[in-house]
């Protein structure tokens, strides 16, 4: 275990980012609060805890944030604006770079401009670590087993609600504004912009959940992080209708804490299938609260990556750098999973 070590947490104060601090300290990690805001810092430290205000565009604050720690996990959205500096300051500091980033064009951005160096330092750099991106890619690959490649992969989220955090939102309309308000599809072994709506759908969820309406096509992390490393031409996400009604609605309140855990009563299924020449594999998540959940799947692999635990260095998906089996039995606490298939 790298119990002990002290971990830096950017956007500390954010939704996310206290469930990751209190993940790391229920761990016996020594989390280092850092971020944007001093006052939202110092409200959010519990006792004794160090607290390193740093701005995204000041490498000298963060090169200070980042001093004599053993990693750093970024919370803070949009990763449009806080990943490449985080990154940067992670490079200078020598340790891994976790981040939960959702956004696709900002995962596109890790794999692009630093695979290179990152695998030319033996630095370890590993986004999307979370709901979106990280749970699909690790259930995809423990779903994959021993086939090296697939014609299709469908991940297909059930979730009952989906209540956004201020995050999310402004994450979002930074996607959107970069890509022309076009939709994202990867298919044919590429991502394609499309300006037609997306297909309305029913998917078949395993019991209780059953079929539901799902909007087809709506993409998510998953296209980034299954391809960096899957041969898998055809990547198609899906979400039920009322989740996504949910989060692109204005006056959709903020999740909101129904246990001491401060986790909300949303619940989600996580559907994946892989198929290749007729055959089929199967490997289903469920749990409890999305935002809450991506606190265990970024300790986790920060735990992973201290301890040696991982597969190579350079930009990497979880299930590229994990044993994805392996990743999510740990997770046993938090999500339960089901694989099965031809």
């Amino acid at each position: 275990m790298a119990a002990g070590q002290r971990v830096a947490v950017y956007g500390a104060y954010g939704h996310t980012g206290r469930f990751v601090v209190a993940e790391l300290l229920e761990r016996g990690f020594v989390p280092v609060l850092s971020g944007r805001d001093a006052g939202k810092l110092r409200a959010a430290a519990g006792p004794g805890l160090d607290v390193r205000p740093a701005p995204v565009d000041d490498a000298a604050a963060l090169d200070r944030a980042l001093a004599g720690v053993a990693a750093v996990v970024n919370c803070a959205g949009p990763f449009a604006v806080t990943a490449a500096p985080l990154i940067e300051a992670a490079l200078r500091a020598g340790i891994p770079y976790v981040d939960v980033a959702a956004e696709i064009e900002a995962n596109a951005d890790t794999f692009t401009h630093f695979t290179d160096r990152a695998r030319a330092a033996g630095a370890v750099i590993v986004p999307a670590m979370a709901f979106y991106g990280g749970l699909g890619d690790l259930l995809a690959t423990a779903a994959m087993g021993d086939w090296t490649a697939a014609d299709e992969a469908h991940i297909a989220y059930g979730l009952n609600s989906w209540h956004p955090t201020a995050g999310t939102r402004a994450a979002g309309a930074v996607s959107r504004q970069r890509r022309g308000s076009a939709r994202i599809v990867y298919t044919n072994g590429r991502l394609e912009h499309r300006h037609d709506e997306p297909p309305a759908l029913e998917w078949a969820f395993p019991a209780p959940t059953g079929p539901r309406a799902v909007i087809g096509e709506f993409t998510m992390a998953d296209v980034i992080t299954l391809p960096s490393h899957l041969s898998i031409p055809e990547v198609r996400t899906y979400m039920t209708v009322e989740a996504a009604r949910d989060v692109v609605d204005p006056d959709a309140p903020a999740p909101a804490a129904t246990d001491e855990r401060g986790r909300s009563a949303q619940t989600f299924l996580v559907d994946v299938v892989v198929r290749s020449g007729g055959r089929e594999r199967r490997a289903v998540a469920r749990g409890r609260d999305i935002y809450a959940v991506t606190a265990p799947l970024a300790v986790e692999a920060v735990d992973r990556i201290l301890t040696g635990r991982t597969r190579g260095a350079g930009v990497a998906s979880a299930g590229a750098i994990f044993d994805a089996q392996d990743f999510l039995r740990a997770l046993s606490a938090h999500v339960s999973v089901d694989i099965t298939g031809e």
